[in-house]
């Protein structure tokens, strides 16, 4: 398991809203679904999109680029099963939004 590391403030991300935060040098996107935050990687799989400037719309995030689709839950794809992205591990302390390194 890798470590957590400080990306944003609770109140730095209202719901609905995405963004890309850095992760030890990682580009990761960031999620504010109805108050519950998740993580995955800011690479869309069809040209490289920044998914954390995507829309999300619920759990699912749309690429900017192309359109592609993304469960930010589990990564999955809702059109095309067989397309998955990396997720990670997201830990809310005090007011901090921590993301696991891997």
């Amino acid at each position: 398991m890798g470590e957590f590391v400080a990306v944003a403030k609770k109140d730095g991300l209202k719901a609905g809203e995405c963004k890309v935060v850095d992760v030890n040098g990682k580009g990761v996107a960031l999620y504010n679904v109805d108050g519950n935050f998740y993580a995955t990687d800011n690479s869309c799989l069809h040209h490289g999109g920044p998914l954390g400037e995507g829309m999300l719309d619920g759990t699912i995030v749309t690429c900017p680029w192309h359109g592609w689709k993304y469960n930010v839950k589990t990564g999955v794809s809702p059109v095309n099963p067989q397309a998955k992205i990396e997720t990670f591990k997201v830990k809310i302390e005090g007011d901090e939004v921590k993301v696991e390194s891997k």
